[in-house]
């Protein structure tokens, strides 16, 4: 299903957004009923980014009416909405914007995953506090790590202060807490859930300070809590307490109706 304010989309609509890659978006995974956890959370992100980009203002219940059209009646799926302006010009960027809704959906992935083995790279995005659509250098890092063995790239700085996977937040465990770092960083409606479920710290995590931790795991919305098997070199446990925990934890949030 692909959807521009409820009507079919067509290329021409779609052509400033794929010329311009100027726009932010979230993804949802909706089950059975059209329920989906930390539904606020998501339209609080599509409402805070729209004004961050566009200097406008998001009508979040006119949001959630379009996307309920692509709710499964059975089983669960993915639903992404992306805001952007089919009439962005790049040589007037600062010009008042229309924003548009433009709602897609595909099929959810069956969880939980395999193990990730991730490679680090020192890239930090631009406006990280932003779900923008701009994803050339996450791509490009996750394409990079691929060639290289791994599955994805994760992010570090030049003093190798872990922030966040391409398109997935990070988690430690050292034996007692569950740590996440304390960097600029996506906020992930994932993991902000699992912040209210489990006890939990904020710590600056460098990569040679993480080498014994007993767990590591990545966490969006479409995937839940995956588990890493590796980071670089080092190797980490697939299976532990922590992980079937906060699995359950998170499993548990219930939804809300779309």
């Amino acid at each position: 299903m692909a959807e521009l304010n409820g009507e079919p989309v067509s290329a021409d609509q779609l052509q400033a957004l794929a010329l311009t890659s100027y726009g932010h978006f979230t993804s949802m995974r909706v089950e059975e009923g059209g329920r989906v956890r930390g539904l606020s959370l998501h339209m609080d992100r599509l409402k805070r980014d729209c004004q961050a980009l566009f200097g406008a203002d998001l009508d979040t219940e006119r949001v959630r009416e379009l996307a309920r059209r692509a709710a499964p009646s059975a089983g669960s799926t993915t639903i992404r909405v992306t805001i952007f302006d089919p009439n962005f010009d790049m040589g007037h960027p600062g010009a008042d914007a229309e924003p548009h809704i433009l709602v897609t959906s595909r099929p959810a992935a069956h969880v939980p995953l395999p193990p990730l083995r991730v490679q680090t790279v020192k890239y930090t995005r631009d406006l990280p506090r932003v779900k923008s659509v701009g994803l050339f250098a996450t791509l490009l890092h996750r394409r990079s790590a691929q060639l290289n063995g791994f599955d994805d790239a994760l992010f570090v700085d030049d003093q190798s202060v872990i922030s966040e996977g391409g398109t997935w937040n990070v988690g430690f465990f050292d034996g007692e807490r569950v740590i996440w770092p304390d960097a600029e960083c996506l906020v992930g409606v994932t993991m902000e859930l699992l912040k209210r479920a489990h006890e939990h710290e904020e710590a600056t995590l460098r990569l040679p300070e993480v080498q014994d931790m007993q767990a590591v795991f990545a966490t969006n919305a479409a995937i839940g809590v995956r588990v890493i098997s590796g980071i670089d070199e080092t190797s980490y446990p697939e299976s532990h307490a922590i992980l079937d925990t906060l699995r359950k934890q998170y499993t548990e949030i219930p939804g809300d109706v779309l």
